[in-house]
């Protein structure tokens, strides 16, 4: 009779594991198309979050590596035919406006200047010149190259330079506002005087800082720069002098933006162009009124 009671309770709670069992499997698999779903919708969420940061930050894909050792590390990425850098949300560097050496090649040093150089005095406040992550926080040394050195990447595409620095004020992967200090003027590495040596890159190209900064109104050119590889260019020149038009000299579309009391008269003089070149270029007539603001194309 014990025996048969033992039995009945073994068979009883054999059943009750079984069941449990059962309950379980049933209950995983209900939880597994939620588990699926619950992924489906992490997917797609992280792809939201991707094309949102693209669509903010559109340089974000236009480099391959992150390197906080080298300024120039972009010999074999590829390069766009064009980019359009947007020009919005930006500060100037400093406050100066004097611009002592240009870009472009300096027969007194039989070389290429790749920046240009603005007249500060040492401990004179440097900015961020747009959104960005420090990239590199460096010294080359005494009597060297960029002396004390921060080299910005920024959320529109561009990479800014910033030398002959007497104190550096961020550290690397450090994220900064575009007009956050980042380090005060200086003399060090291979200076005359005290100035700041500020350049512009694309994927390592160098674009003129006159092209997107204009240091004596303390402005930028435009809402946007254009920039256009030397294959584009030669491209498009070739197609201009098909069609009998003139090609730039270097490619380069800028813009004039309007303050009180300018004219067609006074941009063309300022930039060097015929009051009908400012028109043909803007689809504008002599007498078209200027508004305060207003983007004029000189080129």
């Amino acid at each position: 009779m014990k025996l048969n009671g033992f039995k009945t309770l073994v068979a009883m709670a054999v059943a009750l594991m079984m069941g449990a069992g059962a309950q379980a499997q049933d209950l995983l698999a209900r939880q597994a198309p939620v588990d699926k779903k619950l992924r489906a919708i992490d997917s797609v969420a992280l792809q939201r979050q991707i094309v949102r940061e693209q669509m903010e930050h559109p340089g974000y894909g236009l480099y391959p590596t992150w390197d906080n050792e080298r300024v120039h590390v972009y010999a074999n990425v590829a390069v766009p035919d064009t980019f359009v850098v947007d020009l919005r949300g930006f500060s100037m560097p400093t406050k100066n406006q004097r611009i002592t050496s240009k870009f472009g090649y300096r027969a007194r040093f039989r070389r290429q200047h790749k920046g240009l150089d603005v007249k500060v005095q040492i401990g004179d406040t440097i900015y961020a010149a747009f959104d960005g992550k420090i990239r590199v926080v460096a010294d080359q040394g005494r009597r060297k190259g960029y002396g004390k050195y921060v080299v910005i990447r920024h959320d529109n595409g561009l990479e800014t330079i910033y030398g002959h620095l007497s104190k550096q004020l961020v550290i690397e992967n450090e994220y900064v506002r575009s007009g956050q200090p980042i380090g005060l003027g200086g003399n060090t590495g291979r200076s005359t005087g005290p100035h700041l040596h500020f350049e512009t890159r694309l994927i390592g190209q160098e674009l003129n800082p006159e092209l997107l900064f204009d240091f004596p109104n303390q402005d930028v050119t435009g809402d946007s720069y254009t920039y256009y590889s030397p294959k584009a260019k030669r491209r498009a020149a070739q197609l201009a002098r098909a069609k009998g038009e003139k090609v730039p000299d270097d490619f380069d579309v800028r813009y004039y933006k309007v303050r009180k009391g300018d004219t067609l008269s006074r941009i063309a003089s300022r930039h060097g162009v015929s009051i009908n070149e400012l028109c043909r270029l803007n689809n504008i007539k002599r007498t078209t009124k200027l508004r305060i603001g207003q983007l004029i194309r000189y080129s």
